[in-house]
Order: C-alpha cells, then sequence, then structure tokens
C-alpha cells in the first residue's frame, strides 16, 4: 500500500493529489503532517521534514521530490 504524506498547504502535495485524482485505480493513503504524530511517523520512515513523501510499504521505496513521485506513479502497476 502507498502512504502519501502531505500538507495541504504544499503545492507540490497538491500537484501529486491532482495526479492521483485522476488516476482512481491506484490505491493510497493520505497522511496529514499538520498532525505532529503524523510528522514523527515521516521522520521514523524517511528521515527528514519534508513533503510530499511517498512511501510503499510493500517495496520499501521512498521519494520525496513531487516530479519523483509522479515517474513512479506513472509506472506504478503497469503490467
Amino acid at each position: 500500500m502507498l502512504d502519501l504524506f502531505i500538507l495541504d498547504t504544499c503545492p507540490y502535495c497538491q500537484k501529486v493529489l491532482q495526479y492521483l485524482s485522476k488516476n482512481k485505480k491506484i490505491k493510497y493513503n493520505t497522511i496529514d503532517t499538520s498532525n505532529d504524530d503524523n510528522v514523527l511517523r515521516l521522520l521514523s520512515i524517511g528521515g527528514k521534514d519534508q513533503v510530499p513523501f511517498l512511501y510503499n510499504e510493500d517495496t520499501n521505496e521512498k521519494i520525496y521530490e513531487s516530479d519523483e513521485i509522479l515517474k513512479y506513479l506513472e509506472n506504478y502497476n503497469k503490467d
């Protein structure tokens, strides 16, 4: 499962969310980092307080930059 750490006011997060809203076949969890507990989770997984951050728990892939996240999502679940 994909976890996407975001902050609503982040334009880079919105860019990724817009892509995901157009590609509804991709299943993901949104984790809001305005909550301190979620920031601690982000830091424990990725090591830095930066969003957007995509974490694939199944493969342990960790991606921070929005353009890199979009590249990853374009190839996610392709047969």
